[in-house]
């Protein structure tokens, strides 16, 4: 009751955030451990740091309202790859995980506006560490 009647003035989530929790959800069943969503350090953001088997995973988000124009993992790129390399390198220092095992993959979505439900697409492995900061095994 409280919930319906806090709703009109409440701020509507971005499309970014429904698309990480969504993602976040799949990952879960697939059987990945969430470990970190929006993981901020002084070089950006991880969206979400899972645990796969004895892997740890650094998972892109790109949520997109459609795929009309390109897909969302085309967001990718090799600018961005060379970031997500810097961030997950630095995350791997700040929590002594510089001996695992880690990975990239990309969660697409397409979420439409007049969906519920989004489409959602799951690239494991989906980049090689990339510039001078390729530690991974």
């Amino acid at each position: 009751m409280l919930f319906r009647w806090i709703a009109p003035w409440r701020k509507p989530q971005s499309l970014g955030l429904r698309g990480e929790a969504a993602a976040a959800r799949f990952l879960r069943k697939l059987g990945y451990v969430i470990i970190a969503r929006s993981d901020r350090s002084k070089l950006g953001e991880i969206d979400i740091v899972a645990v796969d088997g004895r892997t740890v995973v650094f998972v892109e988000v790109k949520t997109r309202t459609s795929s009309d124009t390109a897909h969302p993992s085309d967001a990718v790129d090799a600018v961005k790859q060379a970031k997500l390399t810097r961030l997950a390198l630095s995350y791997l220092r700040r929590h002594n995980l510089l001996e695992c095992k880690a990975r990239f993959d990309v969660v697409a979505i397409t979420w439409p506006a007049t969906a519920t439900q989004p489409t959602i697409e799951h690239f494991p492995n989906a980049f090689e560490p990339t510039g001078e900061f390729q530690l991974f095994s």
